[in-house]
């Protein structure tokens, strides 16, 4: 007997078309290209002078006053200061999100108590709600517990995200499986044991996409700092940034400079929880091929 011809097609079945591969790649380059330019632009504006920028057509190349522009602005602002008050924020603001949004999340999808279905509504509500309608009530609680100007006000509004806990919720919901919570309360484990040895292991990638998104989210604020923050000693980088873009003639190139600097930590921060969200889902496409 002779091995069949596995390369040829069986008879009476039509060949599949697949799709074409070069029109494939070059919507992903495009795409790419597109996504990529604007920090491209970025560092090109930091590494030039502004009379560079403002050439028609203007310069695209790296240029070699970056030194210079970082110089101007550790002079104009106290960019470092301002950094680590930032870092210290987004850093204990993460942890908390993660802790308080994931054990809210595991309460709602594996456990049912009078009111869930509202509750758990009603969150969906208020997370469809614009954020700058809760500055006001935010900044009066802030007055009447005495934390305006301090850091840790900008901490507390954030720790009860209304994304987080639904986007746990339905990853814990589908992801944990019931019959291995069963298992762990008939060998007597309890809620929070089965929270901490048993829920979070098995969504490690959902808590990298959420600390990822805290972090940036925290990183990033401007209007509620800019708000509660009325120390000088205790502003964030955001707000310190915002001082370079003041006067009648701003100096972009320094303005670049200081951006590019301040978007470095996140790019660490990207790299550091990315590994964790890849392998995790690299892993269940994995086991469920």
């Amino acid at each position: 007997m002779t091995a069949l011809d596995t390369t040829r097609p069986a008879p009476g079945r039509k060949r599949l078309r697949r799709p074409k591969g070069l029109t494939a790649h070059i919507l992903l380059m495009a795409a790419v290209v597109i996504s990529v330019f604007p920090f491209l632009w970025t560092i090109v504006m930091a590494t030039n002078t502004t009379q560079d920028i403002y050439k028609s057509p203007p310069k695209l190349t790296f240029g070699s006053h970056v030194l210079e522009n970082i110089r101007h602005v550790l002079n104009t602002i106290d960019f470092f200061g301002s950094m680590l008050n930032t870092v210290m924020v987004a850093c204990v603001t993460t942890a908390l999100v993660l802790f308080i949004d994931s054990l809210a999340a595991f309460t709602f999808a594996k456990f049912d108590f009078p009111g869930r279905k509202l509750l758990f509504g009603t969150l969906l509500l208020f997370m469809m709600l614009p954020l700058q309608l809760a500055i006001l009530p935010q900044f009066i609680l802030m007055s009447k517990i005495g934390w305006v100007g301090m850091l840790k006000a900008l901490a507390l509004p954030s720790l009860a995200n209304a994304f987080g806990i639904f986007w746990l919720h339905q990853y814990i919901q589908n992801g944990v499986p019931d019959e291995l919570l069963d298992a762990a309360r008939i060998d007597g484990a309890g809620f929070f044991r089965q929270y901490w040895n048993i829920t979070l292991p098995m969504i490690r990638p959902a808590l990298s996409f959420l600390a990822i998104y805290a972090f940036v989210n925290c990183w990033n604020d401007y209007i509620w700092p800019l708000v509660v923050l009325t120390n000088p000693d205790h502003v964030t980088l955001q707000v310190e940034l915002a001082q370079l873009n003041v006067g009648h003639t701003t100096d972009y190139s320094m303005v670049m400079a200081g951006v590019l600097m301040a978007a470095l930590p996140l790019v660490v921060v990207f790299s550091i929880f990315a590994r964790g969200f890849i392998a995790g889902a690299t892993e269940g496409a994995v086991q469920g091929t």
